[in-house]
């Protein structure tokens, strides 16, 4: 493995940082914020146009500029630092790999160069709140989460030759404005019982969208009720779904793990800025030694984090092992303690509405509860190592 970044993986990060720097301050983030899809469309537009950033892991032939998931994670890891509320996860991570490994010619054809463009934006819909079981990062995702037959999940059954989707979707990222939805149903009853992945256009009949007052305001969610809503089948009724997910889960939570990671490292910076300017008893905050010592262990934190981070990152651009589940829980863990000490350090005014360090460690809160949490995506890693299989363990 060579850590060095490449020529083409710096300037993508320093073109991004640029134009996220001059266009999501906090005042413009709190803006889109307030809109109704939740993000500045003229800024994905221009990212989209001319940084190719929905498309940038998607193959050329579809549209894409043929990167890998590693160039994804670094991009993810400069919105990351400013928090930029965009489709970008939704769509790029969750979603168009989906479309690209389960999908027919016909659909990657149609959807992926719509995608890769930024013109769609597509969500990935999962029953209930079971986003981190479906993507196999807190357990195995080959039970009913999708509904087992049962009430309250998603049921999918077809008649005339025309699939059918009823039921609900909790917790669905970007869900209320996104113009596609890969939604995860349950069909076959008890006898065959399976989960498929349907598509479901923004407009259809039976469709009700609800966005949902979410934790992290950066990561709008919604509600979505399918009353009889007709559906696409996604690919064809023998594919491997929960494989397509896990596969897909592990990608996603190493980007995740990136971006995390440069949240921790913005707030570090942020809270090392203030402690050089507050001032206490005549002399700056920053030179007591305690204040020292905890933004020292800070660093510490951030740094391994990013390490296991671009690890795993590395490792999904490569086909390499899969560890993304590990990388995301200790980038969680660090971006939780980072914000944590920056709140604590920032004294009266870090618990504010009006400061924006309160933001970062409700990204970590929220990611947590999308995605982990992070004793259980240790322990999934833990049992999927079989590293407790051989007994106690013996020094």
């Amino acid at each position: 493995m060579d850590v060095r970044l490449t020529a083409e993986q710096e300037e993508i990060r320093r073109t991004l940082r640029e134009v996220l720097a001059k266009r999501c301050g906090a005042q413009e983030l709190r803006a889109a914020e307030q809109t109704p899809s939740g993000y500045d469309r003229a800024l994905w537009e221009s990212l989209a146009r001319e940084l190719g950033l929905p498309g940038l892991a998607l193959p050329e032939a579809y549209g894409g500029v043929g990167c890998s998931a590693t160039e994804l994670a670094l991009a993810c890891e400069e919105s990351g630092r400013v928090l930029a509320p965009s489709p970008l996860l939704s769509s790029a991570v969750l979603a168009a790999p989906l479309i690209l490994a389960l999908g027919t010619q016909a659909q990657r054809t149609a959807l992926l160069p719509s995608l890769a463009s930024g013109a769609l934006t597509a969500a990935l819909a999962v029953p209930g709140t079971g986003l981190a079981t479906a993507l196999a990062l807190t357990g195995d995702n080959h039970g009913d989460w999708a509904g087992g037959g049962r009430a309250g999940g998603v049921q999918a059954r077809r008649a005339d030759g025309v699939w059918r989707l009823y039921g609900q979707a909790a917790q669905v990222l970007d869900g209320h404005s996104a113009g596609l939805l890969l939604v995860a149903a349950h069909t076959g009853g008890f006898a065959r019982s399976r989960t498929l992945l349907f598509l479901v256009r923004d407009d259809a009949d039976g469709l009700v969208r609800t966005r949902q007052t979410s934790l992290d305001a950066t990561r709008p969610q919604a509600r979505l009720e399918l009353r009889d809503v007709e559906a696409a089948l996604l690919g064809d009724d023998h594919a491997d779904v929960p494989g397509a997910l896990a596969a897909v889960g592990d990608t996603a939570a190493a980007v995740l793990a990136v971006e995390a990671v440069g949240a921790a490292d913005r707030v570090l910076e942020r809270t090392v800025e203030h402690v050089g300017r507050r001032e206490q008893f005549g002399r700056a905050i920053g030179s007591f030694q305690a204040v020292k010592h905890r933004l020292a262990d800070v660093y510490v934190g951030v740094q391994s984090a990013r390490s296991a981070a671009y690890y795993a990152a590395w490792a999904a651009g490569t086909g390499g092992e899969r560890v993304g589940g590990l990388a995301l829980a200790q980038a969680l863990e660090a971006l939780r303690t980072a914000a944590s000490e920056g709140v604590q350090l920032h004294g009266g005014i870090g618990f504010t509405w009006e400061h924006d360090v309160h933001l970062y460690f409700k990204r970590a809160s929220g990611d947590e509860l999308l995605f982990g949490p992070v004793h259980r995506l240790r322990a999934h890693a833990a049992d999927a190592a079989r590293l407790f299989d051989g007994g106690e363990v013996t020094v």
